[in-house]
């Protein structure tokens, strides 16, 4: 919540606290659903998108940039599956211009997009890596990955690493457990597995209820976006608002991300029963509060 990381996201927390910090840029979103970026037939030009971003940086910058901070799936920004091939365009981007690239995997790391990290998806090795929520199992436990070389050079130039919980033997044991129940009960294989099946019945209540906009996500980890017909998509956030409620009224939780988009991340150890008991809720849940919307031939 600092300055420096505020200026280093898609957040809506900043709004009205004056600017960011200076030497920040942001490249376009990676949204697929919305971009005004497309091909004559109407797919996602994320290579046309990610060049005109570039190419506005160079602009604005003295050309000692640093870093390039970027999520294989961004996840308060509205769960964005970056497209394939992105991550490895990204890197050489920044290659050209010397800096290193920062892959944050603090959501997607450790098993829950059916692979260890996300980032396993595609044959990219990025210069930092860092962990935090899953890696403990909800204990303060984080990590930043990197190289020797880097290593090495931060600490000739005196970079100070230090957090509240810095060898703390507590959260290192659980941190251990953890990484040992992961691959010992196959749990990255049952995301996989349970993140189809979550995928596919989301995307059959996309079909019946016009409302759904956008569903999209890889493993346990999914979104829908709630507009008021997909031919507008135009957002709804009241809509959201009440399915929200009416979800907790139900008995489930689904985080409302940018106030039109259900951020849904079951646990890792999640049954086929548990996962369709879950999508049996969303179903009573949008048809009982948005029948002005149903598409439904019953």
């Amino acid at each position: 919540m600092t300055g420096h990381a505020q200026a280093a996201q898609y957040h809506d927390g900043r709004k009205g606290h004056g600017p960011t910090m200076p030497g920040q840029f942001m490249l376009p979103q990676p949204n697929a659903y919305r971009s005004i970026f497309r091909h004559a037939d109407g797919s996602y030009d994320w290579v046309s998108e990610l060049c005109y971003g570039w190419q506005l940086i160079d602009q604005a910058s003295c050309g000692s940039l640093a870093a390039c901070i970027v999520e294989c799936i961004q996840g308060d920004g509205g769960v964005h599956v970056l497209p394939e091939g992105y991550l490895k365009a990204l890197k050489r981007h920044c290659e050209l211009r010397n800096m290193l690239m920062i892959v944050d995997e603090a959501q997607t790391g450790l098993g829950r997009t059916g692979k260890l990290f996300a980032i396993d998806f595609e044959d990219t090795v990025p210069d930092i890596l860092t962990l935090s929520k899953p890696l403990a199992n909800g204990l303060p436990l984080s990590a930043v990955v990197t190289s020797a070389t880097i290593d090495a050079r931060c600490e000739e130039l005196g970079f100070l690493f230090f957090t509240t919980h810095t060898n703390d033997p507590l959260v290192a044991a659980v941190g251990e457990k953890t990484l040992e129940i992961v691959l010992r009960d196959n749990l990255i294989g049952n995301a996989s597995e349970r993140g189809d099946q979550l995928l596919r019945g989301l995307r059959s209540l996309q079909k019946r209820y016009a409302c759904i906009g956008d569903v999209r996500g890889r493993g346990l980890m999914a979104g829908i976006e709630i507009v008021d017909d997909p031919g507008s998509k135009a957002a709804n956030p009241e809509l959201a608002h009440r399915l929200s409620e009416s979800m907790w009224q139900h008995g489930i939780w689904c985080q409302l991300q940018s106030r039109t988009v259900f951020r849904i991340g079951p646990p890792l150890n999640s049954t086929p029963e548990q996962i369709a008991e879950g999508l049996d809720i969303l179903k009573d849940v949008f048809r009982s509060t948005s029948p002005r919307l149903n598409t439904e031939a019953e």
